[in-house]
């Protein structure tokens, strides 16, 4: 496996995972309050990096390769935030 697959794809997307896995369970097994919390503060850091992966991608060069692999990530960690959006 390509490690930039890695870095830019796979582990960008362990928040939207984690931001529905939350969504889905039952409200009995965690609570509403505690779910709420925790979707929020999954959302919260998906924010953070995905502002970092943006400007990040902001600096580097129009056109080089890694640019593009940090915009690709800023659109996989905007995923949980906009989801929140919609759910709430």
């Amino acid at each position: 496996m390509n490690m930039n697959f890695l870095h830019h794809v796979i582990i960008p997307s362990l928040l939207p995972i984690a931001f529905f896995a939350v969504a889905a369970t039952p409200v009995e097994v965690l609570g509403c309050r505690n779910r709420g919390l925790l979707a929020l503060l999954i959302a919260f850091v998906s924010v953070l990096a995905g502002l970092a992966a943006a400007v990040r991608a902001v600096q580097g060069r129009r056109g080089e390769a890694d640019s593009s692999r940090w915009v690709v990530s800023a659109l996989i960690l905007a995923i949980p935030p906009v989801a929140l959006l919609f759910l709430a």
